[in-house]
């Protein structure tokens, strides 16, 4: 079963939250969704190096590329090289496309994440919040694999020295909520795809877990 049946990803706007692999998922996704696609953020990403870009120009403008393209990615230039929200409001966006993908949080490159209050940065009536993990940073020390680790230990309720162990992982993930669906990414041996099965039996959520690279995906 590919990765569009097992999450059931339907028409609406689609926040990637986490870390790990959102712009992984949001490609693989953008190539596979049935309709027109958008793949945009609500705080700061890298250019599309797959997809063609809309910096400019307004809803018909952006409505006839799609047209010809299927797939966009919509953003602002921003002064580091970055793409920062689109000019044209979310709703908007939403008329346009029949999926809208939102980065909707950064994760500097680190496997796993921990959110300050402000994040993850959601656009108003969301329909999805996938939340990745990265499977990398199983066992590693807070300190080395995680993006924020003083907020991560601070709600995992131990030091920054400490493991990130799947439990920690899963108070840090209970403490936050506000997702649907969490993916376990970077899941590339037994060790990783047992931690995945541990993170799970602590959440309340469904969870998957794979590597998204070779798109393979999982229920555990």
């Amino acid at each position: 079963m590919d990765i569009l049946q097992q999450l059931q990803i339907r028409p609406g706007l689609i926040c990637l939250t986490g870390s790990g692999g959102k712009t992984t998922l949001a490609n693989r996704l953008a190539a596979s969704l049935p309709g027109r696609v958008i793949f945009c953020t609500t705080t700061k990403i890298y250019p599309s190096s797959t997809l063609p870009l809309f910096l400019h120009g307004g809803a018909a403008a952006l409505d006839r590329l799609l047209a010809e393209r299927r797939a966009v990615c919509v953003g602002t230039p921003a002064s580091d090289g970055k793409l920062s929200a689109p000019l044209l409001p979310f709703c908007q966006l939403r008329q346009l496309a029949d999926y809208v993908l939102v980065e909707a949080d950064g994760s500097k490159g680190f496997p796993l994440k921990a959110h300050l209050p402000h994040e993850p940065v959601l656009p108003e009536g969301f329909d999805r919040n996938l939340l990745l993990v990265g499977a990398s940073g199983f066992d590693r020390l807070i300190s080395q694999a995680a993006h924020r680790p003083e907020r991560f230990a601070e709600l995992a309720g131990c030091s920054i020295h400490n493991l990130a162990t799947p439990d920690a992982i899963a108070a840090v993930l209970n403490a936050e909520g506000g997702f649907d669906t969490v993916i376990v990414n970077q899941a590339s041996g037994p060790e990783r795809i047992a931690g995945a099965g541990r993170l799970k039996e602590r959440l309340n959520v469904p969870l998957f877990a794979g590597e998204l690279q070779r798109g393979i995906l999982a229920p555990l």
